[in-house]
């Protein structure tokens, strides 16, 4: 299984609503709840008036498109990095899974994950 490396530096924040998010950023996740509004962006697309934020964070994605009657991929990946003391973030599309770490932790997760068997590229 291949994992694709996102080059860019991440942050996820808490924000009052979608009307500040800039919607023409090439990258972003947003979230919405009854209880609250999450956004996932490049560092430099975070609006200026969030609730909350957390810098820091890097990337990578599932290569290709994962059917829905596949089981247990985020599964193992999140298992393996557990095993090293790698938190994660991890996000959902439709298409595929996208996992987050915290950067100072980026290199090593993808070694761990290399070294599991899991081609990155």
């Amino acid at each position: 299984m291949e994992l694709k490396r996102i080059d860019q530096k991440l942050t996820v924040c808490k924000v009052t609503g979608v009307s500040k998010i800039n919607t023409d950023a090439d990258f972003y996740f947003i979230g919405k709840t009854d209880e609250e509004v999450s956004l996932v962006c490049k560092t430099q697309d975070t609006p200026q008036n969030t609730l909350a934020r957390e810098d820091g964070w890097r990337g990578f994605r599932i290569q290709g498109v994962l059917d829905f009657s596949l089981i247990g991929i985020l599964s193992k990946l999140s298992g393996i990095l557990a095993e090293q003391n790698i938190g994660i973030f991890a996000v959902s599309t439709y298409n595929t899974d996208y996992i987050l770490v915290k950067e100072e932790n980026y290199e090593r997760a993808l070694t761990v994950l290399a070294a599991a068997g899991y081609t990155v590229v």
